[in-house]
């Protein structure tokens, strides 16, 4: 089984630029510390590196 990743919003997405919100959403983030946990692939990696400066991401 590959690594998951455990990914946190801890920075609001008001006031953020639209592409950033639909990366969060996509993320299936939808609260302020809400968290969700992804399998580790590219897609995802890049979905975080997006948005960075609003996630904290964890490696299980």
């Amino acid at each position: 089984m590959g690594k998951k990743l455990r990914i946190t919003l801890v920075n609001s997405v008001i006031g953020r630029p639209e592409p950033q919100r639909e990366t969060v959403k996509a993320l299936g983030l939808k609260k302020l510390n809400q968290t969700v946990e992804h399998d580790d692939t590219p897609q995802i990696r890049g979905m975080i590196n997006k948005v960075s400066h609003l996630v904290r991401v964890e490696e299980l």
